[in-house]
Parts: structure tokens; C-alpha cells; sequence
């Protein structure tokens, strides 16, 4: 990702601990036979150990990874050959080839309590580290031991240590396992709760992604052309910064006017809209009970607040609260629980996402691609009294978003839908959702208010055929009507991605009309009227329904379609609606016969 956000994508912590412990394990048991004292301590076989000692065999000598036989005892959590080992002056500080970790590790990472005070005993360094930075604090933190921690601490572990590659503290390894034992015992020995993980910018690492794929392509180039790099093209080249002549008056004046020119004609090309990375922006930065309400862990969340932690502390990266990641991973009873503790419903996001909306959106968003696709599903509260809690406490029901959300659709969205300027209403009703619109409603929601226009890849024919004059950026985009009729079926691939309530088109198309007071003859900012919508879905029963309001069905697009080059395949692999075509021409429909997926 976020990873999920936040949902996000973020890593989970302890994770690529286990793995690398996992690899280090399974090599070690292939490597068997190179070390005779390994391999009767990974054995459990004390006899021979004792036989093997006193025939002078080397104590520390390992397998191919490095496990030696200490490794193996705490891995087996055998206190009494780990002492044999020992008292021949085992070394308890010597690191696997793998991951450089050391039998404390090993022991703190299964929860061998006694190996570990053992070891400690020994002067096993509570400090170590492995390759990925972990502390034995770390794993014991993980596997949920606070015997372990206590020994680890009492010897001068760090509790706020953190690990290098994410920032991540024995707490937030706790609360991501759902610890509280190790959780409470953390906190009780001076862990920080509001200590947050490293931050990542995406728009940033996106650049210089694309900085690496350009140069690597301008090498593969010169390997396969023989021609040189310019050495000015690379960033990293020391010859970049290389003095070149200074230019005459006359060749400044034209670079002058040349640069006036084309910052004339940025400003009238299209903005840029953005992209995936621009979305994201970044990811990380969370606390100990970020983590723990991403996951659900209600038990380790409540232990996490009385020992300190602030409930309506916000991600570092995208600004997303406790109650606000709950909502967005389904995790919903969690949810309830932190408004019944008083979090905040009002806090919003950097996107302007509430947890009214990820509430809503959650329950709606496409499964598939989402990483705790059942979650919601489990739980003994719903979407609807999570956004019914959240309203009763002060929820702002008319809050907007700001940017799309990314972790609607992830990676890539079939929608082709901007969100921007969503409320919770609006994404009701493009769910076709009468009870969250109803309830909404309850509470003051405003039934007319649109997303709004941001830069996109749209392309306008020039001159425009539609008729209606420009909307600004900011202005409105599209109304909650439009997208109940299905915005987005003919220009994206909405119909393999779109969840929404089961043939409840026309039902939400008739409560906005009829009960709202929607104008049926809105049209959004690509200048699509309710039937072209309803068009590219071939549904004839709502474009009835339109036509009785006196809906047109001779208006063209900002693209120059009409109604029925909507129901004719506007886009590859969605096929014509013969039945919508044959219904549009008899209602005075113009038929341009362009259909890409004939």
C-alpha cells in the first residue's frame, strides 16, 4: 500500500522476521551432518552431546548456515543441553549466516522463556541485531511472551527500539500479533504509543523509479547501438555539473522568449491528472494501535488505550485515525468500540476520507483485489450501524473527499470514476443504496451535492458538439443522479468491478427524482445526460423511465456520442445492447454505427 493504509498496504511487522527465520531453520535442517554437535542438539540427543564434548568436538562449530548447536537447543527450547553447551564455553553471541541471528534470537522468536534467561545468564547480547535490524525484544514481542520481555528488559533491552527498514518497535510487532499480554508488559516497562513508523513517499519513490527505468533503457541502448550515454542525462554523473560555455546576449534573449513561449502554452495544455503514485502520495507512519485496528484486535486496542496510547492519534503518512482504518479494513465491531471510548467520527484524512465514508465505502468497494476481503463479513456490527454510531456522535455528513481514494479499487481501477468531492450520499447512491441514503439523510445529508472536475485523461472534441459551456476545475462533475445511472459503464470497465445493490437501478433513479427532487435532465462534466449512462448498461427499463420525464435522448457528449454509441460499444469487450439500440432509434436516437468491440 497501503500493503494496505494505510489499509493499506503496509507491511506487517514481524513478518519478514518470520521468514527469514523460517529460510534459516529449513537450511540448517539441509546442512545436517557438516557439524556432529549441531546435529545431535538439533537431535535433542543430550547422550551424544555429552559423548561428543568430551572427545574435544568443536562446541561452535556450525552447519552450512550457521546454526551451531546452541542455535538448535534454543530452537528447541532445551534448557538442560543448552547449559551442557554452555559450561564447554559455547559462544551465545554467534550469528547464522542467514540473517545473523543469534541463539537469544532464536529463543525470544519461540518463546523458550528459560533458554532465554539462560542465555542472558551467559552474556547473550540483548542488543543484537539481525540483517533486517530486529532485537531479540523484536520477536519475543511477537510470539506474545511477557516472561521473556520482562528478562530481555531487565538486562537493558530497548523497548522503543526499532527496526530499520520500516521503523517498527516490539510494541507495534505486539499489537500487529495481537499480544496483549506482551502489550501490556511493554507498556508497563516504558514502550511508547505514540511512537509512529517510517513514512514512505510514493510520489517521490515514483520518480525516481522512473529516473532508474529511463537510464537503465538508455543503457540497454548504448550496449546494443555502441553508442555512448551522455553523461549529462545522468542524475548521479559527477561530469553533470560540468561547465559549459556561457551563451551570447542574442542566444539568451531567444532561450528568453522561447522559455516565455512555452510557459504560455503550459498554461492552456491540460493539467496533469494523477496517477496511482500521486494517489497513495504516502504510506506508512503508524502507531502501535494503527496497527491493531487495521487487524481488529479489540482486545489488544482496548490495552493499548489504558496504557496510554491516544485514540484519535493520526497516521504520520496520510493522516488516517485509529477509527477511521478500522472502518476502511471492515473491521467494524472495532470500530464501535472506539466511538463507544469517544474517538472521533469528524476526523478526516489527507484524501478528506471520514469514517462515515470508509464505512460505507468499505462495504461496497470491489473484494477481489481487497486485502481482508471477508473481514466485514465476520462481524457483529454492519456498515450501517457503524455509519449510524458515527452520525450520533457528530459526523460530518456532508464532508467531501479531496482526492480519490485509492484503496477503492487498488493498483488499477476499472471504475474510471473520480471520486473527488464525494460525499457520503454520493456514494449511496452510485452503490444504489436507499437505506444508507435514507439514513444519511436522517442526519442532514445534501441529495444534490456532485464529485467535482479534476484534470483527466477525457479527451473533448474541439469545437465541442455538446452544447454546454466549460466547467472549470472545481466545478461540479457528476450528480449523485448520474451516478446511479451508471457513470463510467461506457468509458472505463465499471460492469467488472462495480458492486452495488442487485437491479436497484431503477428504485434508486426514481427515490432521487421522485423524492429528492433531482433534475432528471442534469448532465455531468463530460456532458453524459442519465440516458447515456443507462445506455452503456443496456438498460431499457430506466431509459423508459427517463424518457416519461422528458429526458432527451438526442444529446451528444463532450465526445460527440450520442445515447446509442453508448448502448453500441463505446469501449473494447463491452458488446452492444441490440434491444437499447433498436429502443433508442424508435425514440429519434442517432445511430453513428461505432461500435470497438464489433
Amino acid at each position: 500500500m497501503p500493503a494496505r493504509p494505510v489499509m493499506t498496504w503496509f507491511v506487517r511487522p514481524h513478518s519478514f522476521l518470520g521468514m527469514a527465520c523460517s529460510l534459516l531453520i529449513a537450511t540448517g535442517a539441509s546442512a545436517a551432518g557438516s557439524a556432529p554437535l549441531a546435529d545431535a542438539a538439533r537431535q535433542g540427543n543430550a547422550d551424544t552431546i555429552r559423548g561428543l564434548l568430551s572427545d574435544g568436538a568443536d562446541v561452535n562449530a556450525p552447519h552450512g548456515d550457521g546454526m551451531t548447536a546452541l542455535h538448535w537447543a534454543a530452537r528447541r527450547g532445551d534448557n538442560v543441553i543448552a547449559q551442557l553447551l554452555l559450561a564447554a564455553d559455547a559462544d551465545p553471541n554467534l550469528t547464522t549466516r542467514l540473517g545473523d541471528h543469534t541463539p537469544l534470537h532464536v529463543a525470544s522468536r519461540n518463546a523458550q522463556n528459560d533458554i532465554v534467561e539462560t542465555l542472558l545468564a551467559a552474556d547473550a547480547n540483548p542488543h543484537a541485531v539481525t540483517t533486517a535490524g530486529a532485537t531479540p525484544l523484536h520477536f519475543a514481542s511477537a510470539a506474545g511472551s511477557s516472561a521473556t520481555i520482562v528478562a530481555l528488559l531487565d538486562n537493558g533491552a530497548d523497548p522503543n527500539a526499532r527496526e530499520p527498514r520500516w521503523g517498527q518497535t516490539p510494541l507495534m510487532f505486539a499489537a500487529a500479533a495481537d499480544r496483549v499480554d506482551a502489550v501490556m508488559a511493554l507498556l508497563a516497562r516504558g514502550a511508547d504509543p505514540g511512537m509512529t513508523a517510517t513514512v514512505v513517499n510514493i510520489t517521490e519513490r515514483n520518480a525516481l523509479d522512473r529516473t532508474d527505468s529511463r537510464l537503465h533503457r538508455e543503457r540497454m541502448s548504448s550496449v546494443r547501438t555502441g553508442r555512448p550515454i551522455d553523461p549529462r542525462s545522468n542524475p548521479a554523473s559527477p561530469r553533470r555539473n560540468t561547465r559549459i560555455p556561457r551563451p551570447s546576449a542574442s542566444s539568451r534573449a531567444e532561450a528568453r522568449a522561447a522559455e516565455q513561449a512555452a510557459l504560455e502554452a503550459d498554461l492552456l495544455e491540460e493539467p496533469e491528472p494523477l496517477g496511482f503514485a500521486d494517489l497513495v502520495s504516502s504510506h506508512g507512519g503508524l502507531t502501535a494501535l494503527l496497527l491493531a485496528a487495521r487487524e481488529g484486535h479489540t482486545a489488544t486496542a482496548h490495552a493499548l488505550i489504558e496504557g496510554g496510547a491516544d485514540i484519535d492519534q493520526k497516521s504520520a503518512a496520510d493522516g488516517s485515525s485509529p477509527l477511521l482504518i478500522a472502518t476502511i479494513n471492515g473491521q467494524f465491531d472495532l470500530a464501535m468500540t472506539l466511538l463507544e471510548r469517544g474517538a472521533d467520527p469528524t476526523l478526516a484524512s489527507d484524501a478528506g476520507a471520514t469514517p462515515l465514508y470508509g464505512a460505507l465505502n468499505m462495504h461496497w468497494a470491489p473484494k477481489a483485489r481487497h486485502p481482508q476481503p471477508t473481514d466485514y463479513m465476520q462481524q457483529r456490527s454492519n456498515y450501517l450501524d457503524v455509519m449510524q454510531a458515527a452520525l450520533e456522535r457528530g459526523a460530518d455528513v456532508n464532508a467531501r473527499l479531496t482526492r480519490s481514494l485509492w484503496y477503492t479499487t487498488y493498483n488499477r481501477d476499472l471504475l474510471g470514476v473520480d471520486r473527488t468531492g464525494a460525499t457520503p450520499f454520493w456514494r449511496a447512491a452510485y452503490a444504489l443504496d436507499l437505506d444508507a441514503m435514507r439514513l444519511l439523510l436522517q442526519y442532514g445529508a445534501d441529495a444534490h451535492l456532485p464529485t467535482v472536475r479534476v484534470p483527466s485523461r477525457f479527451s473533448p472534441v474541439d469545437p465541442d458538439p455538446s452544447g454546454l459551456p466549460p466547467v472549470p476545475y472545481g466545478g461540479d462533475a457528476v450528480p449523485p443522479l448520474l451516478a446511479a445511472a451508471g457513470v463510467g459503464y461506457g468509458q472505463g470497465y465499471a460492469g467488472n468491478s462495480h458492486r452495488h445493490v442487485p437491479d436497484g437501478w431503477l428504485a434508486a433513479a426514481r427515490f432521487l427524482v421522485e423524492e429528492m427532487g433531482a433534475d432528471p435532465h442534469a448532465r455531468d462534466h463530460n456532458g453524459y445526460n442519465a440516458i447515456h449512462h443507462a445506455a452503456a448498461r443496456g438498460d431499457n427499463e430506466l431509459i423508459r423511465y427517463l424518457v416519461s420525464h422528458g429526458v432527451d435522448v438526442t444529446q451528444l457528449s463532450r465526445r460527440g456520442q450520442t445515447t446509442i454509441d453508448m448502448a453500441n460499444g463505446p469501449v473494447q469487450r463491452i458488446q452492444p445492447f441490440p434491444s437499447t439500440i433498436t429502443l433508442l432509434e424508435s425514440l429519434g436516437a442517432h445511430n453513428n454505427h461505432r461500435c470497438l468491440s464489433c
